[in-house]
Formats: structure tokens, sequence, C-alpha cells
């Protein structure tokens, strides 16, 4: 293995203890030395990758962009669909995007970075209901900003719901039912019936028989 694998892999471990440490406590209960001691590093390998416990933090904040992509679809809004579906699916096992989203949603002493999570998951929804509408699969006159805006809102606040209640085992059907009650005002009558509101098979069709 060569040293630049090996550093990769070490950057990574770091990642996901200090994920789970920020997942479970939260940034300001959260310690770098907790989080040494689930790597078993030193704190000069960890000073190596991260110089504080707030780089640790902004880079699990970054992480969460690798979470807006989903196989293309050529239904667009079957994409936008999938793509939130997906996040709910990767939300209930994926450490490192919990402790990023743990990391944007609560009001701690972690500055933001200039662009927030939400900004990129509204630009990332605008592109594919712009799509959408150009392929003729919206209702006309919609305000996509405004809508992309919504979805991002309402996605946020199921999923903090879902925690509080469930642990996130009911996020997807929580995310199925805003689709069912969405749906009607923003696909075309003739599209509306026909997208899957459930999560994506593995791999993903366009649009469920």
């Amino acid at each position: 293995m060569s040293q630049q694998e090996r550093s990769a892999r070490s950057r990574q471990a770091i990642l996901e203890a200090a994920a789970s440490v920020f997942d479970e406590r939260g940034y300001d209960a959260a310690s770098t030395t907790e989080i040494l001691a689930r790597t078993g590093f030193t704190r000069g390998a960890l000073y190596h990758h991260f110089p504080s416990k707030e780089a640790i933090a902004l880079a699990l904040v970054a992480a969460q962009t690798e979470a807006l992509a989903v196989p293309t679809q050529t239904v667009k809004l079957q994409e936008v669909i999938d793509l939130t579906q997906e996040f709910a699916r990767r939300l209930q096992s994926d450490t490192v995007l919990r402790a990023s989203v743990r990391l944007s949603v609560e009001q701690t002493s972690l500055p933001q970075p200039s662009r927030t999570p939400y900004e990129w998951s509204v630009e990332a929804i605008s592109v594919l209901l712009q799509q959408a509408g150009e392929q003729g699969e919206t209702q006309p006159g919609l305000n996509i900003d405004e809508i992309a805006h919504y979805i991002v809102g309402a996605f946020t606040g199921l999923q903090i719901v879902s925690q509080v209640y469930t642990g996130r085992q009911d996020l997807p059907e929580r995310v199925s039912l805003m689709w069912r009650l969405l749906l009607p005002s923003i696909a075309v009558p003739s599209l509306a019936l026909r997208l899957r509101t459930t999560p994506p098979a593995a791999p993903s069709g366009d649009i469920a028989e």
C-alpha cells in the first residue's frame, strides 16, 4: 500500500470515528480526546489531517454533498423523489451522513460554511425540477425555487420528527407520504399517478410498473 493510500485511509478512519462521536454527543460535547480513543491514532496523526475539532466537523458537513447524487433517470421528477428516498435510506445506516446532518441542524458553536448543506440541496433539486419542466413533466407556472426550498425544508422537518419518534426507522414512509401530497401540485396529471414515491429498488428504474 502506498503512502498516499495509507494517508487516505487514516483520514477516513478519523472522519468515521468523529462521526460516531458527533452523532452521539453533538458538536459542543464532543472532544478530540474521545475521537482519538476510537481511532487508536496519536494526536500528531490526527493533527496531520485536521488541525482542530472544527476542521473535522466541517469536513463531515461537506460530506453531505455525496448524498445528493442518485442514478440518472429519464423522468426527472422520479429522480427528485429517488434523491430524497436515497438520502433517507442512508440516514438510517450511514453514521457519517447522520453526523453531517446533526452538525448542520443543531445550533452550536460550530461556524457554518459559506454555503450550507441546505443551499447545496436546494440547488440540486432546483436543477432537476428545471429539467423536469423542460421535459413537460411539471405543471405550468411553477416557481421552481420556492418548490425546491419547500421540499428541502419539509424533508428536514420530517427526518427530525422521525429521529425523535422512531430513530428514523419510519423515515421512508414519511417521505413517501410527503410526495403523495406534493405531486398533485407539481406533476402534470398524466404523470403524477405513475411516479413511484417509495424507495427505489437496486438498480432503480425510471417509473414503477
